[in-house]
């Protein structure tokens, strides 16, 4: 259902599942998705030097291997209703279900344009101390097909990054407190990983789509940019965060 809506985006409170089919065919031109992980399994992780569950919440647990896959061709097919046939996608994920995901968008004719690797400087420690520590995230960017015509601001990324070619490893820190100040989220993303998203694959008047809204990063983002933005989120506190702070940046 609708929950908040201006001239420039649309917050909606639901399941993607369910609210992606209320939305016309073939009218975004970019989606960016922050799927669950499932990597809520009872361990630890240390946050802001303390002890801290890595548990997010019920949403973020693993049904099994195959129900996991099954729910991600079932929002990805549901996306690719509404994604223009020039559009293109942009997942966020680990390795726990990355590759669930890269395979799904194969499964439907989808052509792979860049697998950027996120690598984080400040990433949190390994408590375990039986494996290298992670620090990197994947976001796998793609299209409909591969003779799709796509936006790519070359001459922008290129100009972003000192003059030199924009390449698909990028070094950006965790989200910072000051983007958190009027609330937190488990798994916000910075603004500067959506900047790069954004502006490289959009223009301005452009409408994205975040299917699992989280706080509004994407959102806040797209309005800055002069895009317009749909976000879509099953959780109201949540939803009401991200309103919080799209609002503070119209």
């Amino acid at each position: 259902m609708e929950y908040c809506k201006t001239a420039d985006f649309k917050l909606i409170l639901g399941d993607c599942l369910n609210e992606l089919k209320k939305l016309d065919e073939n009218s975004v031109d970019m989606i960016f998705a922050d799927p669950p992980y499932r990597l809520s399994n009872d361990g630890i992780t240390c946050r802001s030097g303390m002890v801290a569950s890595v548990n997010k919440g019920e949403w973020d647990r693993s049904l099994g291997l195959k129900e996991d896959h099954e729910f991600n061709k079932k929002w990805l097919n549901s996306c690719n209703r509404v994604l223009k046939d020039d559009g293109t996608i942009w997942i966020s994920g680990t390795y726990h279900i990355i590759h669930s995901i890269a395979f799904a968008l194969l499964e439907m004719g989808y052509y792979i344009i860049n697998e950027i690797s996120w690598v984080k400087p400040n990433a949190a420690p390994n408590m375990g101390c039986r494996c290298f520590t992670a620090s990197q995230e994947t976001l796998i960017w793609a299209k409909k097909s591969k003779k799709a015509k796509h936006v790519f601001n070359y001459n922008l990324m290129k100009e972003m990054n000192n003059g030199k070619q924009m390449r698909s490893v990028w070094e950006i820190p965790t989200t910072p407190k000051r983007e958190k100040k009027l609330g937190w989220h488990p798994t916000q993303k910075p603004k500067e990983l959506l900047y790069r998203c954004i502006l490289s694959s959009t223009n301005e008047g452009d409408i994205i789509l975040d299917p699992f809204c989280g706080s509004g990063t994407t959102g806040i983002v797209a309005v800055e940019n002069n895009r317009k933005f749909i976000g879509i989120e099953i959780n109201k506190e949540y939803l009401e965060l991200s309103r919080k702070r799209i609002m503070e940046v119209i």
